[in-house]
């Protein structure tokens, strides 16, 4: 496949190209519609709520790697595959007034929510930012798009919320954790989008292709 955006790598899955991008997104060419999962707005003003000092800026920060992942794309359709918001403790008003001008920016990408189990505390996403939701997986194609990574009878499942890591060891005892993209014979796992979010629940299988993220690249672990 040409004409690829930097640093991703094409797959074929289920018949079907997907490209990994490094900014921790899938696209689906074929469906005009980039995935996205564990995105977890609102994260850092939750742990501020909470008395805990932690940096300002990174929902901005990961809006803006979404933004070159919608433009690289030129994709007509987002679909985040759970865990948008992370809590209602997260909904501070200029949070959301920096989520809702980065929409304003992709007004024309339709936008959809594929409830997670941090959706069903944090409520869906106010009404202005347009964004539909719902709890019923996303379809398209042999893909089946939901937030838990487990079989479906419907396709080829896509999902998210194990936050897949890899940890590669090296010389004198020196390793680096990397997020990942894990592809089975019938689940593939995207890695967290949030900057503010760490490894998960993840174990490699023995079936699973892998692929790390390593300096704004993505490579195929041999």
């Amino acid at each position: 496949m040409t004409g690829l955006p930097p640093g991703s790598l094409a797959h074929e899955v289920a018949g079907s190209t997907v490209v990994m991008l490094p900014q921790r997104a899938l696209w689906l060419p074929e469906h005009e519609t980039v995935l996205v999962a564990d995105l977890h707005w609102g994260k850092a003003a939750a742990f501020r709520a909470a008395h805990v000092p932690v940096p300002v800026g990174t929902t901005a920060s990961d809006l803006a790697r979404l933004s070159i992942v919608l433009e690289s794309t030129r994709a007509q359709r987002l679909v985040v595959l759970g865990d948008l918001l992370h809590a209602r403790s997260g909904r501070h008003a200029d949070t959301l007034d920096v989520i809702a001008g980065w929409r304003a920016r992709h007004a024309a990408v339709h936008m959809l929510l594929v409830r997670g189990n941090h959706d069903l505390h944090a409520g869906d996403p106010p009404p202005e930012l347009d964004i539909a939701c719902t709890s019923t997986p996303w379809r398209a194609g042999s893909f089946v798009g939901v937030h838990e990574p487990e079989p479906h009878t419907a396709g080829y499942v896509l999902a998210g919320h194990w936050h897949p890591h890899v940890t590669l060891r090296g010389r004198g005892r020196t390793s680096t954790r990397l997020p990942a993209f894990a592809f089975g014979t019938s689940v593939g796992i995207l890695p967290a989008f949030s900057s503010f979010t760490g490894g998960g629940m993840y174990e490699p299988r023995p079936n699973d292709d892998l692929y790390v993220i390593a300096d704004d690249e993505v490579l195929a672990l041999a």
